[in-house]
């Protein structure tokens, strides 16, 4: 028996490695400092090679693409555009290139959480619907192969939207006395919160209160999104519970959940929901605030909507 558990045990680590290796050059930290090498992510060698063991396609989970973030001076509309696009491609070529490596190949399921948090962050949840909606017809154009959509709407989806929110809240959000404590304590907490703080006051567009004010309500909010979060992964966990855990927020090398970059931005905390994309003179990309993409380039309309921004044309 050792003769034959060892060499797959050894093959199982290695297209593990070369998996997880695909993935280092993108991984979203604040740190700042060169990618880890892939020993130091013991948890996701783990999960991948599952998969690997098994002969199945990996799966990964990742939450986020949500809704478009309603401050108008940092996105074109309340539908995905070029941001989403370029992201959903990228996603789609990782699980190709993971599947030169391990043939059954790769699936990422995103796990749009718009309907998780539209009261808190003050978007119609018919817009979030048309988000998601939008979502899914782009990843038809790309194929069924690689990408799918998982949303509260596949929860519970004969109940009205509140109510929904409700139960996921109830059953799996954290209790908000433990997790102002957690943030007390500091660490990756208090950077979570000071990052959807932040997200929140830039976010809003039409606060007529003292900015003082806005602040002191940004952070009660910030609380129930971090709350609203736990309890979105925990339910995500249940559907996927042997699935890679991506996240569109830093994470520090080593945690469970591994942070990814989508596309190249400024801050560590830039999302395509949350900006606009600007094609660089040179062909590359990028994330910006709409209003300075606008400084930079010109509009580009696509399929009759705004789409994204060209810099250097005319």
């Amino acid at each position: 028996m050792r003769l034959t558990t060892a060499p797959d045990t050894r093959f199982t680590h290695t297209v593990s490695r070369s998996v997880l290796d695909l993935l280092l050059p993108h991984h979203r930290t604040t740190t700042g400092t060169a990618p880890a090498p892939a020993e130091a992510f013991p948890h996701q060698v783990h999960r991948i090679g599952d998969f690997v063991r098994r002969g199945e396609p990996v799966v990964f989970t990742l939450p986020g693409f949500p809704c478009k973030s309603p401050n108008p001076a940092k996105v074109l509309g309340h539908l995905p555009d070029q941001g989403e696009r370029l992201s959903l491609g990228f996603l789609n070529d990782l699980c190709a290139r993971i599947g030169e490596i391990h043939p059954p190949g790769a699936r990422v399921v995103i796990c749009s959480d718009g309907h998780v948090f539209g009261d808190l962050i003050r978007v119609p949840d018919d817009h979030i619907d048309a988000y998601s909606d939008e979502l899914r017809r782009l990843i038809s154009e790309l194929g069924p192969d690689h990408l799918s959509v998982f949303d509260l709407r596949d929860v519970r989806g004969d109940l009205p939207h509140a109510q929904k929110r409700a139960h996921v809240h109830n059953r799996y959000a954290p209790a908000l006395d433990a997790l102002r404590a957690e943030v007390r304590a500091g660490g990756h907490t208090l950077t979570l919160y000071r990052g959807i703080t932040r997200f929140l006051l830039d976010d809003t567009a039409d606060f007529t209160g003292t900015r003082s004010a806005l602040q002191r309500e940004c952070r009660r909010r910030a609380y129930g999104v971090i709350q609203r979060s736990r309890a979105w992964g925990a339910l995500v966990a249940e559907h996927h519970p042997r699935s890679v855990r991506l996240s569109i927020h830093p994470q520090p090398v080593g945690a469970p959940k591994f942070g990814i970059r989508l596309l190249d931005a400024s801050d560590a905390w830039t999302t395509p929901w949350h900006s606009a994309a600007l094609r660089h003179a040179d062909g590359t990309w990028s994330l910006l605030p709409r209003a300075e993409a606008e400084r930079r380039g010109r509009l580009v309309h696509r399929d009759g909507r705004p789409s994204h921004f060209v810099q250097g044309a005319t």
